[in-house]
């Protein structure tokens, strides 16, 4: 999964992402003041990231915040140095982190006026938190039972740690949000269920805070996913009636994949739950359309590889999640519909391995039964990638290290049919991270 965050004024750029150009429509000379006319923007685009705790190295919260990086702000928002927007979309998503061309001018020039603080009394409120969660105080929290230690050196760790169930009855959730305990460290986290208690014998086993598993996985097939963070991945509930399950005696195990530092390290990763308030018709499905042979040959700057899947029943895509390593350049995931009709579902054109999203659609993607999911993805194996771990580059292939690749998509679903309101469910597959199987989105019933 994701690595660590670049930081520094490129998150800045980051958080201040630009839509496509275009003029602004001037405004009159020396009027332009932070508080009646900067604010709104800072406050809706920036401060969320841009505060204590959160994945940006600096606070954007008030005049002065701003005023000392100003300069920077207007050149970096002006060239789209970094945007955090990684997705080539017009709308169609929750959350696109975007300014317009009249917004980009309008930072630009009042940094060229002098950046000038106006009445207070133009001010508006500033935005409000929860410290420490974007999606406010969750219904529980869920954390280690102790800090785990990561040694300075070495290859990367893949710890896992059990977390029991508080609940005395199953739940549904409607958002999961991880919040690494060392940023510095934790490359990737994922949550998955286990009702056999292998989980408890495996901790049991190995000394100190968890246990340690070669080459990811839990150690165990899963008994279900709950959900994953990368760096650049922010939480989302889930629309009304759609849930994750959380069947009451299954402990999570909260894998969480280390990467060294070159010192001495300690994490204690948390994750926040929110239950579903209402009623659950669908259950969210996870599908991970994928191609694992992967042998990116040295020296090559384009290898393009693909995969392809059936649809074998209606179903409603909520979100996407690409996923690619250090030599990824691009990756486009497409559909075509039963009568020929293509559309295109996600596509980053320049891949940033340190800012990994889960896009989700304003309105479910409908998929018809005999629709073809695709995947294509490129990578850059040569010495012209500025972030190819290997020089001179060598053979890489699938595999859980940063330096190696993967090629995978994560597809957020629900199954037209089911209505568990009314007792109508569907048997389908419980995928997650890393999952291998090759035959996918099974029709109901099936495995």
């Amino acid at each position: 999964m994701g690595h660590r965050l670049m930081v520094g004024v490129a998150i800045c750029a980051g958080v201040l992402a630009a839509t496509g150009a275009g003029a602004m429509s001037p405004q009159p000379k020396g009027a332009l003041t932070f508080n009646k006319d900067i604010a709104p923007i800072v406050y809706k685009n920036c401060t969320a990231c841009h505060r204590p705790g959160e994945v940006a190295p600096f606070t954007l919260a008030s005049y002065d915040d701003v005023k000392k990086r100003a300069t920077q702000i207007a050149a970096l928002t002006e060239s789209r140095v970094m945007p955090p927007w990684k997705a080539d979309s017009h709308g169609e998503f929750h959350d696109e982190r975007r300014l317009s061309a009249d917004e980009i001018g309008t930072l630009k020039q009042w940094v060229a006026e002098g950046a000038k603080e106006g009445s207070r009394a133009d001010l508006p409120p500033a935005p409000k938190f929860t410290p420490g969660w974007n999606l406010g105080t969750p219904d529980a929290t869920l954390t280690p039972s102790e800090d785990y230690s990561l040694a300075a050196d070495g290859r990367d760790v893949y710890r896992c740690f059990v977390i029991p169930n508080p609940n005395d009855a199953d739940r549904y959730l409607s958002a999961l949000e991880f919040r690494p305990g060392n940023r510095a460290v934790v490359h990737h986290v994922i949550a998955y269920l286990d009702t056999t208690g292998q989980g408890r014998k495996l901790d049991a086993a190995d000394p100190g805070a968890g246990y340690s598993v070669e080459g990811g996985g839990i150690g165990f097939p899963p008994s279900g996913f709950l959900g994953g963070w990368a760096p650049g991945n922010y939480p989302r509930r889930l629309p009304e009636g759609v849930g994750i399950p959380w069947p009451k005696g299954a402990d999570i195990i909260l894998q969480v994949h280390y990467h060294k530092s070159g010192k001495p390290e300690t994490d204690r990763t948390r994750v926040g739950v929110y239950y579903c308030n209402g009623p659950v018709d669908k259950k969210l499905y996870t599908l991970p359309l994928m191609q694992p042979l992967l042998l990116i040959p040295p020296g090559k700057a384009d290898y393009t590889v693909s995969a392809e899947l059936p649809v074998v029943f209606d179903a409603s895509l909520l979100t996407v999640l690409p996923h690619m390593h250090l030599l990824g350049r691009s990756i486009t995931v497409s559909a075509t519909l039963p009568d020929g009709t293509k559309k295109r579902l996600i596509h980053i054109p320049s891949w940033d391995f340190n800012w990994q999203n889960t896009y989700a659609w304003r309105e479910p993607l409908k998929l018809p039964k005999g629709s073809r999911l695709s995947l294509t993805a490129t990578y850059d194996n040569s010495t012209g990638n500025p972030h190819n771990p290997n020089n001179p580059p060598k053979l890489v292939t699938w595999g859980e290290q940063t330096t190696n690749e993967m090629c995978l998509a994560f597809l957020g679903f629900t199954v037209d049919a089911e209505h568990i309101t009314t007792g109508q469910t569907a048997n389908v597959p419980s995928f997650g991270f890393g999952g291998r199987r090759r035959r996918l989105l099974s029709r109901p019933g099936t495995d």
